[in-house]
């Protein structure tokens, strides 16, 4: 399954209403769920971002739509890369010839 990194940023909101991260990130899981995705590893951080998840996700259409549903909500703004494990990297690198 595709693994993506997401980069959160709280907004005014999400600032205001800092006592709730942690219920929004089981909310995230079970919105995680429908989407057929899995959140394999959630960390608050310091520094330009304030959330950094590892996402497992059929694709990138599910991701997406993950996504978006978590960013109508107004909490957090995101940035979500695709990742590529060690074995997934080598195949890619030995396709290059």
């Amino acid at each position: 399954m595709p693994i993506y990194v997401v980069l959160m940023s709280w907004t005014d909101q999400g600032v205001r209403a800092d006592r709730d991260t942690v219920g929004r990130r089981e909310h995230a899981d079970a919105l995680a769920k429908k989407y057929g995705a899995r959140i394999a590893h959630a960390y608050w951080t310091m520094g330009h971002y304030d959330i950094v998840s590892v996402i497992e996700a059929p694709d990138d259409e599910s991701i997406t739509a993950m996504m978006l549903e978590v960013t109508a909500e107004a909490n957090v703004r995101t940035e979500t890369l695709r990742a590529f494990a060690h074995d997934q990297m080598q195949a890619i690198v030995q396709r290059t010839g």
